[in-house]
């Protein structure tokens, strides 16, 4: 197993420092020009002020310069410095982080148990009316746009029943502490980690039906039926175990997707998180600040792939090391 973590942990390095360079190079050719953007803002266009911006950054040096002083300061784990936010990148980011893997850990946890619980409802009552309810209610979540149910949830239980409130991570001035803070903090995450849970749960439950089904026909299935097994040691043992296989793998992949999908999910809910501050720092051209997140996010997909391949060999101990 080390060997194998080991191997693991030097592909995901390779990965995120080829992602770094690819990300440095795309904004680098994105439109727009950063010190033009704060020389506005400061309400001085002339072009000492301008050139004196650009040396102060180094946004006047070769890209391949930049590229490796960049690079230096990543091996270093220096992010670098927020020239919009006046602050360290990384300071930025560690403020921001927690709301963020709350939310997507919250999200990740309701759409995978709730995804593979109905899903093994709707394969075990195949063809009946709670199998056709749990298919199409999938089918309903997964082609409807996030953000219509984000609003559509805000609108329902924000506005008309006043049971959730609409934005924020906590009630702002309101000075809890202790459970009472956590149980506000639990009150705001409820409708922003369904709303991002509910397209990915609509996956799990059609992925976790259809492979129950295919696995249900296999051969062992009929012999430990053969043996006189209850049907649910079957279900459970050895339909249910073989069926999890391609369910975990694509709940890897997509561990990846639910902190793009928080982008949206956090912009609507006002959730300050690392969605949030990538947005905002999108929008002012905040070249460090953008390049900290693309980092933090792809170590954090590299990360939850990690996660998946060992649960992955967990769950089927005969998968070898490749």
């Amino acid at each position: 197993m080390v060997g194998f973590l080991a191997q693991r942990v030097a592909k995901g390095v390779v990965v995120l420092l080829a992602i770094v360079v690819l990300n440095f190079f795309l904004i680098r050719l994105a439109p727009g020009d950063p010190a033009l953007v704060m020389a506005g803002e400061a309400g001085a266009g002339d072009e000492a002020f301008i050139a004196q911006l650009r040396e102060k950054f180094a946004l006047d040096q070769p890209l391949p310069s930049q590229l490796g002083a960049y690079l230096g300061s990543i091996v270093k784990l220096d992010l670098g410095y927020s020239v919009r936010q006046q602050m360290p990148v990384a300071t930025l980011i560690g403020e921001r982080l927690p709301a963020t893997l709350l939310l997507t850990g919250s999200a990740f946890a309701v759409s995978l148990s709730l995804g593979v619980l109905l899903g093994a409802l709707a394969a075990r009552r195949a063809g009946t009316f709670a199998d056709t309810a749990i298919t199409g209610l999938a089918l309903l979540f997964y082609a409807t746009p996030l953000f219509w149910v984000s609003l559509m949830a805000i609108i329902l239980f924000s506005v008309r029943l006043e049971w959730l409130p609409s934005f924020g991570f906590e009630t702002v001035g309101a000075g809890y502490t202790g459970l009472s803070r956590a149980l506000d903090i639990a009150h705001h995450l409820v409708l922003p980690a369904l709303t991002l849970g509910l397209f990915f749960m609509a996956v799990y439950v059609r992925m976790t039906r259809s492979s129950m089904l295919e696995v249900s026909r296999l051969d062992f299935v009929k012999t430990a039926r053969a043996k006189g097994l209850t049907e649910g040691v079957i279900q459970r043992r050895h339909i249910l175990r073989n069926a999890l296989l391609p369910v975990v793998t694509l709940a890897g992949l997509q561990a990846g997707t639910l902190v793009g999908g928080a982008v949206l999910t956090e912009t609507v809910f006002a959730w300050p998180g690392i969605g949030r501050l990538m947005y905002e720092a999108l929008l002012q051209r905040d070249y460090n600040l953008l390049l900290g997140v693309f980092v933090v996010s792809s170590a954090m997909v590299l990360v939850f792939n990690l996660v998946t391949d060992v649960v992955y060999r967990a769950v089927d101990p005969r998968i070898e090391v490749a």
